[in-house]
């Protein structure tokens, strides 16, 4: 049992089909699971003829795929993007090795919302467990480094909601900082997350043997990553905390260009809040107004849990850039920049932007005692 299985019954109450996860699991439209259980071997032994036949075999007739609900349209991009993924590896453009597929990418990204190929969430959480998990390599590394995704799923979902929240209160809200105390419990999935992938993917299975499998592929005329654990969206945290109004180009540039790899609501989440005001500058207009020796007790506990969960932040990206750093360094990287598309230079800027945030934030009562006390604790 994952830690998604232990949250999903409250996922799968939310309405939107993206998060039945048990179904889309379930689910094989294409009759693919004894074929896809052969893939680790085609992709050891290089086979392309295999995989070129195995994805031909596997394209739906369009007018069948049309009428699938979006649990099954999802789970056929999955079993088909893997296939996507494999190809590339090996050299090949799948889309002119195997004309036909085309439409069938095209249909299915429409029916399902989401950009016609196989995103993160295709690969990790939306991949079934045991016997049926989908894998390039059948590598026990490879399976961690999927779950590890999947731990962050569940805690995610939970953040974008007390995000919302947040965005919609004042520092003076009591709620402001119980939504951000709540936000800093969901977001520490990501960092036991990475502490996962720490214990069990080294960066020498990550660099050399995985990474090759999440090149971007071409689908009429444009080009679209593989399934990079970049896609997974903690950028939407960033936005109400202090993305929106505290950023710097080189992030709106990634930022702009991952959007489109997000769920349908998520990409109205990131739409609804980047003209926003951040929670970082709300706090700091609402301390400037005070000029009293000690700030009132719900805005002190205001600064107190922004700075705690922007410091999980900065601990969750302190340690990607470490993990990054070993796995692109220059004996053993094969590609200049992360699968998500972000070289290590903008991973250290976001991991400085966070850094400048949660200071900021925590010096700002760093002289000022708590109301009630002596002196407060930076």
């Amino acid at each position: 049992m994952t830690l998604y299985d232990l949250v999903a019954p409250g996922l799968d109450e939310r309405g939107d089909p993206r998060y039945r996860i048990a179904d889309i699991r379930a689910a094989d439209p294409l009759g693919a699971d004894a074929l896809l259980a052969a893939l680790p071997a085609m992709n050891a032994d290089a086979d392309i003829p295999a995989l070129v036949v195995a994805l031909r075999t596997l394209v739906p007739d369009p007018d069948r795929a049309a009428e699938w609900s979006v649990e099954a349209a999802l789970a056929a991009m999955r079993d088909l993007g893997i296939l996507l993924g494999s190809l590339k590896r090996h050299g090949v453009q799948p889309v002119a090795a195997v004309p036909e597929v085309l439409p069938v990418l095209e249909l299915l990204g429409r029916r399902t919302d989401m950009v016609p190929r196989d995103t993160v969430h295709h690969y990790t959480t939306w991949n079934p467990l045991g016997p049926r998990q989908r894998m390039y390599t059948g590598h026990p590394m490879e399976g961690h480094l999927q779950e590890a995704v999947r731990m962050a799923f569940p805690g995610l979902v939970a953040a974008l909601d007390t995000c919302a929240r947040i965005a919609r209160l004042e520092p003076y809200d009591p709620g402001f900082a119980v939504a951000l105390d709540r936000t800093a419990h969901h977001v520490q999935s990501m960092v036991d997350s990475i502490d996962f992938t720490v214990a069990h993917v080294t960066p020498e299975y990550f660099a050399l043997t995985l990474r090759p499998y999440f090149e971007e592929i071409e689908v009429a005329g444009r080009d679209y990553l593989g399934p990079a654990a970049a896609q997974v969206p903690l950028w939407l945290v960033d936005l109400t905390l202090w993305q929106c109004d505290r950023s710097h180009p080189d992030y709106d540039a990634f930022l702009a260009e991952s959007v489109q790899y997000s769920l349908p609501s998520w990409r109205d989440f990131h739409a609804r809040h980047i003209g926003g005001v951040s929670a970082v500058s709300k706090l700091s207009a609402a301390i400037s107004w005070e000029s009293a020796d000690r700030l009132p007790p719900q805005l002190e506990a205001s600064a107190r849990a922004l700075a705690r969960v922007l410091k999980i932040l900065k601990t969750f990206r302190a340690r990607h850039i470490g993990i990054a750093r070993k796995a692109y360094r220059d004996d053993l990287r094969l590609y200049e920049e992360g699968s998500g598309g972000a070289p290590i230079a903008l991973l250290r800027s976001i991991l400085d932007l966070t850094r400048d945030n949660e200071t900021m934030v925590r010096r700002t009562t760093g002289g000022r005692p708590v109301a009630g006390s002596r002196r407060s604790a930076a």
